[in-house]
This record gives C-alpha cells, structure tokens and sequence, in this order.
C-alpha cells in the first residue's frame, strides 16, 4: 500500500477569499477528524491573488474516494463552490 498525495488549485473569485477561507476552516477540522485514511490535508496561499493550494495525503484510492464521498466534503464543498472562479485543479501523485 502506498500513500497518495494531491494537489488541489483552486482560484476564488475576486472579493470572495474571506468568505472561501472561513468555509474552509470548517472543512479541514471535518476532515481530520472524520477521514481516518487522511493524514494531511491543509491550505495554503499562493503569490498569486485568490489562488490556493490544498496539500492533501491519504493512505490509498479508497481514502481519497471516501474523502470524495464524505458528508462533510459535500456539505462543506457546496459551499466553497459559488467562491470559486473555475473548476479546481487536482494533480494526484504516488508516494515514492
């Protein structure tokens, strides 16, 4: 079993990274604490203004579709979707 590591882009909409960012503070706790083949998963701001990376890892495909598939990630991920200026970006690689 070798572990997964994603790279999520995503890009918010001029004016709406307060609103993003908060929701987002509620989405990762939920993941933590939910998602026990997730062993990180954190957001981070690029130079770029309104673009975001989310570093995730997970233990295999079965934790990033339980990820996917998750409640919270629905629930939450709803409403980080009207803050966003485009589809994300997801880059998945494998563990070396």
């Amino acid at each position: 079993m070798s572990a997964i590591g994603v790279i999520a882009t995503l890009r918010v909409q001029p004016g709406k990274e307060a609103e993003f960012e908060g929701v987002f503070a509620e989405l990762a706790p939920a993941v933590r604490a939910n998602e026990p083949g997730n062993s990180y998963y954190k957001l981070f701001r690029t130079a770029e203004t309104g673009v975001y990376k989310v570093l995730e890892c997970y233990n295999d495909d079965a934790a990033v579709e339980a990820h996917r598939a998750s409640d919270h990630f629905r629930t939450l991920g709803a409403k980080l979707g009207p803050c966003l200026a485009g589809a994300p970006e997801i880059e998945k690689l494998p563990a070396v």
